[in-house]
């Protein structure tokens, strides 16, 4: 049977697996979905139309699928979806999308999420993120896989960060932040390419001087940002080997809508 503690709250209507774990003083509302292997601490409430994955583990104290924290949420029945296999620490609030977006809030899988993280409605968040103690996303933030967050940062309404991308300690995200670069400060400044995390996920060396190229041509040449996206698209055949590299940045510098940090 399910491992729920003689002194929490979980309403009949929820469906929880049967080797989901639940603490003392846990609330589970009745539109809540938990997948085998999920361990959920003690003094957290999960409520709304809220699902989760298989494997993960909740830490104590987490709000998890409360109304978004925008006036002009009337209860429409918006989500939060939670892949498997993260680990979300301590007081961490997750809120529900909204009907102005896709109603959706989505966090990926194989995340490490620590302590005090808010992640707003609508937030869509990739795979292998590691957010720091105090990040805070405000609403409609997109965050792509591999990305590092450091502690207290704060990330503007619609902004986005990334894949492979390292924010720096208290941060101010008000622009979008391309994939592989290392920013910080307030005002925002890109400081370097990621080699660290790079090289520890085994980029091959002409795929990291692609990317280092790419660094050149957005930052280091006074190109226009038109001007520095049509040689880096060039790179494709250049390096056939960072052609997938190539087409995440050129993507993701043709979608921006608030401009990139440069």
């Amino acid at each position: 049977m399910t491992a729920i503690h003689a002194t929490a709250l979980v309403d009949p209507s929820a469906q929880l697996d049967a080797s989901v774990t639940i603490g003392p003083y846990t609330v589970v509302g009745p539109h809540v979905k938990i997948g085998a292997g999920t361990t959920v601490g003690p003094h957290c409430v999960l409520q709304g139309h809220t699902t989760i994955g298989r494997d993960n583990r909740i830490f104590q104290f987490n709000s998890l699928g409360a109304d978004p924290q925008d006036k002009k949420f009337a209860g429409e029945p918006t989500e939060l979806v939670i892949g498997d296999r993260n680990t979300i620490r301590e007081f961490c609030t997750f809120n529900l999308g909204t009907v102005q977006d896709a109603g959706v809030t989505r966090i990926g899988s194989d995340n490490w999420i620590m302590a005090y993280v808010h992640i707003a409605h609508d937030c869509l968040l990739g795979d292998q993120i590691t957010m720091a103690n105090g990040v805070t996303l405000a609403g409609h933030v997109q965050v792509g896989d591999w990305a590092t967050v450091g502690g207290l940062t704060g990330v503007l309404q619609r902004m986005r960060i990334g894949a492979h991308s390292m924010v720096g300690f208290a941060s101010h995200i008000g622009k979008d932040v391309p994939p592989f670069m290392v920013v910080d400060g307030n005002p925002l400044a890109v400081r370097a390419v990621n080699l660290v995390g790079l090289k520890r996920r085994d980029f091959s060396d002409a795929r990291l001087k692609a990317i280092r190229e790419m660094h050149k041509l957005l930052y280091r040449q006074g190109k226009t940002l038109d001007e520095a996206r049509s040689a880096i698209q060039a790179l494709a055949a250049e390096v056939p080997e960072a052609a997938a590299d190539v087409a995440l940045m050129d993507g993701f510098l043709g979608s921006s809508v608030s401009g990139i940090a440069r």
